[in-house]
């Protein structure tokens, strides 16, 4: 794997920094600038994000009332420190005429349903905070960011990723890295990193999937396929199943993450691994529910959820398995088929 010199403070991003240092070194100029762009606008909101992690509930901007509100702004294509942009759609106002707007809008509209319908959650602090998104941020930009305060969306460069409001789990997993902020907190780094990254993961699939209203065994269990750009083989950013998102891809290389424990990234590239060893847990959240079966939403991402709101800021793998398995057994029966099929599924990664 490519080295990644990352700061303990890494921005919520949807395109891990192996990518981009693959696609750095492409033999490709116009590849390797869009990646070193790509970084260097990383770099840019480190500093808001590393000032709002410490105090997530001082950077909610609360909605009128209380209620659903979305604000998408349009960046111009200026960079991270120009966010918001100009105001360019409201809760009040009808579609617009650009495509990434109206994304941004729906997905961020469609994420707040998911949380408000399946668990009661007000907005990703759940006490109302708006949902406050800037699209067509930099020139070509590839990435998509929680900053801990809003969400900024790339244009991609056409080639290797296209427009990042064009995938709903994308947003979803962007907009849960809010909602893990106001709960558990996960500090970035090692496992629990890993965790922060498989929640968003989790949640930004189940959104897609409860849209879409796929059982675990029709849904496809893939990340961000929208944003796969014309001249890329890959079939996603992520797989949560046994085979891999991207191999020998002209400018991806080939899918680094794990899916067991035995495979677990020990080094300091990706702050310890955070994007690589959540494909660990990625596998057996979809072992688990594959083998309870129906919506994946329904009861395994009942129990993830209260799991997710009963962890720390550091805790990790083992925390999660032992929280899993206590809420589990308590609401399923300790010798029941969903605590059974949990036990397995932790087996089956190594935990």
């Amino acid at each position: 794997m490519p080295t990644c010199s990352c700061p303990r403070h890494s921005l919520l991003c949807i395109i891990p920094p192996y990518m981009l240092e693959t696609m750095a070194g492409s033999s490709d100029p116009e590849v390797r600038d869009w990646a070193v762009r790509a970084i260097e606008a990383s770099a840019d909101a480190r500093a808001t994000r590393r000032t709002l992690r410490a105090m997530p509930a001082m950077a909610a901007a609360m909605s009128p009332g209380g209620e659903r509100q979305r604000l998408v702004y349009d960046a111009r294509h200026q960079g991270m420190s120009s966010l918001p942009g100009r105001l360019a759609r409201t809760e009040s106002d009808p579609k617009v005429s650009d495509a990434a707007v109206n994304e941004a809008f729906d997905h961020s509209g469609t994420t707040y349903d998911f949380y408000s319908t399946l668990f009661g959650r007000n907005s990703l602090d759940g006490n109302g905070m708006r949902l406050i998104s800037s699209v067509h941020v930099g020139a070509s930009l590839n990435n998509a960011f929680w900053n801990g305060q809003q969400m900024a969306y790339g244009d991609g460069d056409g080639r290797v990723f296209v427009r990042f409001t064009a995938s709903l789990d994308v947003v979803g997993h962007e907009l849960t890295h809010g909602v893990v902020a106001h709960e558990c907190n996960l500090v970035y780094e090692a496992e629990s990193g890993a965790l922060n990254e498989h929640f968003a993961d989790v949640f930004g699939l189940l959104v897609r999937q409860w849209k879409s209203r796929q059982t675990a065994a029709r849904a496809s269990w893939l990340i961000g396929r929208e944003i796969i750009g014309p001249q890329c083989t890959a079939r996603a950013l992520r797989d949560f199943g046994p085979g891999l998102a991207y191999e020998n891809d002209p400018f991806l290389g080939s899918d680094p993450q794990p899916k067991h424990m035995r495979h677990k990234y020990t080094g300091t590239d990706d702050n310890g691994g955070v994007h690589l060893n959540s494909g660990i847990v990625n596998h057996a959240f979809y072992r688990f529910a594959r083998s309870v079966g129906g919506p994946a939403w329904k009861i395994p991402g009942a129990i993830w959820y209260e799991a997710m709101r009963k962890l720390s800021s550091n805790s990790g793998f083992a925390d999660l398995v032992a929280t899993t398995e206590m809420i589990a057994a308590a609401r399923h029966g300790q010798d029941g088929t969903v605590h059974r099929a949990l036990r397995q599924a932790w087996r089956d990664v190594g935990l």
